[in-house]
Formats: structure tokens, C-alpha cells, sequence
């Protein structure tokens, strides 16, 4: 069998045969056209180099499938690796109750099936909680991990293709868990969110733990200010004030590191606003912050190096040895693009921060509704609203210049990112493939904007 990996954590296992399924079932569905070509069968027994060889093709094969819009959204491909997911982690279909957290640490219980896809649990909390159906597009669920002080390290957002319940329960250990966030960057939506009590409860709350964990910065007079609204219970205008102050909306990740402006500089990174503000250490103890704003990207990729280990197949290898690195090429001036690196084991978090900013951006671009930027369930079957669709899949990309910066030989996992891509290995003892995501909000880019 052949793991299958998102984030560096192991999601299922599955046959050579079970993937020729997959690739047939494509095939019939989006034409031979549309869908890779898949390593062929073959009559005699593997050598070890041949079955190496046909792990890498099929390894190319996932990336591509997941890259592709049409194939990667699909309900063929997400199911597949649902049902694999809860094979490979032996849990049975049956009724459980789900802990979901609240910003402010409340719980909230639903009673769901180990089989619900990650759609049916945000709707069952939804409901649980009277928020409306059509301010459910506004939030997501989130896997996290909490920290000593009781703050969350964000792990990533949950996707399409995963069991919330049988990806919180594999990972063995209670400090997982799963809280619910608003997942817009633009807080002109919080104004269609506070029309309704419940939204307004969960924005309040989100709102007040972000300011508690320090992740939104407050001065003595604002601090006076708000624990005076807060004391007359005054939620909107509490929120109001709050969008005046720095790092509103922003999602802070833990201490990493950086080789901008030079190599080895601690960071702390917050994504918000489209754009990634950087609070650098430098090597003199100086601290000195800047922004990269998400128009002016033109490319990124996330890359993961796992140590080759001669373990048994079912050890899986320790979590400090997957290292991760989200680079993104970067519009410094009007002829000038630099590549900077953050190396975090939250990288693939920070990617699909950065997506799905420039997802917004687009869909606003379109016309576009955020308020329908969830799926509608359609006689029982998923589909994407018109909204998403309007978000054309950036164009294929060339890797960057060779003699620009050298190509570590990387072993790229099948990421939890929707983002679209090219792989290619550069040589035919490469042990993976690079990814590299446009962007393509960097179109609309003009020389006022520099």
C-alpha cells in the first residue's frame, strides 16, 4: 500500500488498484482529455527500483489530479480520499459526539456521524447554534492546537477531502482540537455578519479573545475604551472600535524563522489586510516590521524535506523532522522580484491564508458574493456556488530561473491546499516535486500600485 500525506501527517493508505479505480472513474466523468495519465500495470513482479519509480509516478499523479480545478474539486476525487481516510484509520460509521470550540472557549457539542464530511459538521454547529444559512460561507472549521497559556496554534483549515472526527481522533492526542473562526479577510463583511444575533455573538467573542492573546494590539486609552463597551455589553461597538486598531482580522502564527532581510532572522508572521506582516528580529536585536501585500506575489510554493528513514513502514516519523518552507516571489520594485522564505511548521496554513485571500479579492473582482462562497447541497449530491466558480485558477507558472537560486531536492507532500500548481522533478533521483502556486491577483497589478 502507499501512504498518501497531508501536512507531513499521514491521512490514508491505499493499493495500486484502488488508485487505477480513481483514475478510471476520472476518466469516465471528465473525458481522457482532462485527466493525467496514470503509471501503467504491469504483468511481472516489481523490482524495488521499478516499485520506487511507480511510487513517484503515483505520487505525481495525486498532485496533479489535486491540482487541477475541475478534478480536484471534484466529489469523485474528495470522496475517494474520504473513504480511504476513515479504511486506513479503521473507524466505523457510526453516531459520535463532536467537541467543537468556540473563540471564547466555549463548547459546543453535535451529535454527527464519524463519515461526515467537514460541509456537514460546520452545518451541524451551525445549526446548533441558530447562525442563519446564509451566514454559514462566512466561517470554517479549523484544526489547532492548543498551547500551554491556552491560546490555539492554527494547523490548518479544514478541507473538502477529510472526516473532521476521524482527523481529530487519529492524531491521538488531546491538545488537537477543532474551533470555529470567520474565514473572510475583508471586515466589510463583518457588517453582514452582525445583522444577525448569533454572528454578532461569534464575532464578539473571536474579537475578544484576539485582543486577550495579544494578537490585536491595544494602547491604555482603547484598552479603557473597550472595557467600557464591554461592560455595557455595547457588542457592535466594541467590534466597531476594534477595526480601527492594528492587526484586526489577522490570524497570527507562531514564532519561525526567515531569511528576510537576511538569513536566519526570527519572525513573527500575521496574515490580514492581503498581505503578510513580517515582525523581524534581526541578528543586532533590532526589531523591524514590514508588509507583503498578496497583490504583488507572483508565485509561491510550499516545500517539505523529510529525512529518508529506513524505519518500519508503520512507525510514522516524528513531527520535528518534517521541516516546512512557504516561499513566494515578491514585486520589491518595478523590475525587481525576490524570493523570501519563512521555514515554519505552519507553512501550509500560511498558503492557504494566502489563497484564499487572493480567492476573495477575485470574487469581489467578479461581482461575486461571499454570502454564497459555501457549497449548496443539491438533492443530496455538493456543488460549488456560481461565486466560487468565478474564480478562474491562476495560470500555470514556470519554475523560476535555476542560476537565480539553486532547487533544494525537496519531497513535497500531497498538501491540504487548493491551490493550483505545476510539478516537475529535476532529476530522476529527485525524491519529490516542487509546487508552485500563481497568483492571480498579481494581474491586476499596475505602476501606481509600486
Amino acid at each position: 500500500a502507499y501512504n498518501i500525506h497531508v501536512n507531513g501527517v499521514l491521512h490514508c493508505r491505499v493499493r495500486y488498484s484502488q488508485l487505477l479505480g480513481l483514475h478510471e472513474q476520472l476518466r469516465k466523468e471528465y473525458g481522457t482529455n482532462v485527466v493525467p495519465a496514470f503509471p501503467p500495470k504491469k504483468i511481472f513482479t516489481l523490482t524495488p527500483a521499478e516499485v520506487e519509480q511507480r511510487r513517484e509516478q503515483l505520487e505525481k499523479y495525486m498532485q496533479a489530479v489535486r491540482q487541477d480545478p475541475t478534478l480536484g474539486g471534484s466529489e469523485t476525487f474528495n470522496s475517494f480520499l474520504r473513504k480511504a481516510q476513515q479504511e486506513t484509520q479503521q473507524i466505523p460509521t457510526e453516531e459520535v459526539v463532536l467537541e467543537v470550540l468556540l473563540s471564547n472557549g466555549q463548547k459546543v457539542k453535535v451529535t454527527i456521524l464519524t463519515s461526515d464530511q467537514t460541509e456537514d459538521v460546520l452545518e451541524a454547529v451551525a445549526s446548533k447554534l441558530d447562525l442563519p444559512d446564509d451566514l454559514v460561507g462566512y466561517f470554517s472549521l479549523f484544526l489547532v492546537r492548543e498551547t500551554k497559556d491556552g491560546a490555539f496554534s492554527f494547523v490548518r483549515k479544514l478541507q473538502e477531502f477529510e472526516l473532521p472526527y476521524v482527523s481529530v481522533t487519529s492524531l491521538h492526542n488531546p491538545e488537537f482540537r477543532i474551533i470555529l473562526r470567520k474565514s473572510y479577510w475583508d471586515s466589510s463583511y463583518d457588517d453582514d455578519v452582525m445583522e444577525h444575533r448569533v454572528g454578532l455573538n461569534l464575532l464578539y467573542a473571536q474579537t475578544v479573545s484576539d485582543i486577550e492573546h495579544g494578537w490585536i494590539l491595544v494602547n491604555k486609552e482603547q484598552h479603557r475604551q473597550l472595557k467600557s463597551l464591554q461592560e455595557k455589553v455595547s457588542k457592535k461597538e466594541f467590534i466597531r472600535l476594534a477595526q480601527t486598531l492594528k492587526y484586526y482580522g489577522y490570524l497570527k502564527f507562531d514564532p519561525c524563522v526567515t531569511d528576510f532581510p537576511e538569513k536566519g532572522c526570527h519572525v513573527i508572521v500575521s496574515a490580514g489586510n492581503n498581505e503578510l506582516n513580517f515582525q523581524v528580529r534581526l541578528p543586532s536585536e533590532q526589531i523591524k516590521e514590514g508588509s507583503f501585500k498578496v497583490t504583488r506575489m507572483r508565485c509561491w510554493r510550499v516545500t517539505s524535506s523529510v529525512p529518508m528513514s529506513n524505519g518500519p513502514s508503520g512507525s510514522s516519523p516524528g513531527k520535528s523532522e518534517v521541516k516546512l518552507e512557504l516561499a513566494f516571489e515578491y514585486l520589491m520594485s518595478k523590475d525587481r522580484l525576490q524570493w523570501v522564505t519563512i521555514t515554519s511548521p505552519q507553512a501550509i496554513m500560511l498558503s492557504i491564508c494566502l489563497q484564499s485571500m487572493v480567492d476573495e479579492l477575485m470574487v469581489k473582482k467578479s461581482g461575486g458574493s461571499i454570502r454564497k462562497m459555501f457549497r449548496r447541497r443539491v438533492n443530496g449530491a455538493l456543488r460549488r456556488s456560481d461565486s466560487q466558480q468565478a474564480v478562474k485558477s491562476p495560470p500555470l507558472l514556470d519554475s523560476p530561473d535555476a542560476a537565480r537560486e539553486p532547487m533544494a531536492k525537496l519531497s513535497s507532500k500531497l498538501t491540504s491546499v487548493s491551490l493550483r500548481g505545476i510539478s516537475h522533478s529535476s532529476s530522476a533521483n529527485d525524491v519529490g516535486a516542487n509546487d508552485f502556486h500563481g497568483n492571480y491577483a498579481f494581474e491586476g497589478i499596475g505602476d501606481e500600485d509600486l
